[in-house]
């Protein structure tokens, strides 16, 4: 899939789960740092999978929405996740994957402290 970079996908998935975000909110969300999500949302919204409209009450407040054209990366997204999921974790225990991932979100949790 050539629609997107990772660091676009994770931008993706989480207005897939939420619709509309702040720049703010997709920071906290994506780890990603406000700088660089500037000109990233510059080339999704150019490409015309993401549209910013700015926050009728507060004009410094910019939302930022996905498309119809990026709803439509959903299911190969997911295909293509479930398939490096499989890659990631083979040869391992069902115990040994949620362990690992328990142990990754309690990093997250340490970084974001």
């Amino acid at each position: 899939m050539d629609a997107f970079n990772g660091a676009q996908g994770r931008i993706l998935y989480i207005l897939w789960e939420h619709k509309r975000l702040t720049i703010t909110e997709i920071s906290r969300l994506t780890s990603l740092a406000k700088t660089s999500l500037t000109s990233m949302l510059d080339r999704m919204e150019e490409s015309g999978l993401i549209e910013r409209t700015p926050d009728k009450q507060n004009r410094r407040q910019i939302f930022v929405s996905i498309t119809e054209k990026a709803m439509n990366y959903r299911d190969d997204y997911d295909r293509v996740s479930e398939q490096m999921n499989h890659l990631f974790y083979q040869g391992f225990t069902e115990k040994e994957v949620k362990d690992f991932e328990n142990a990754l979100r309690r990093i997250i949790a340490n970084l974001e402290n």
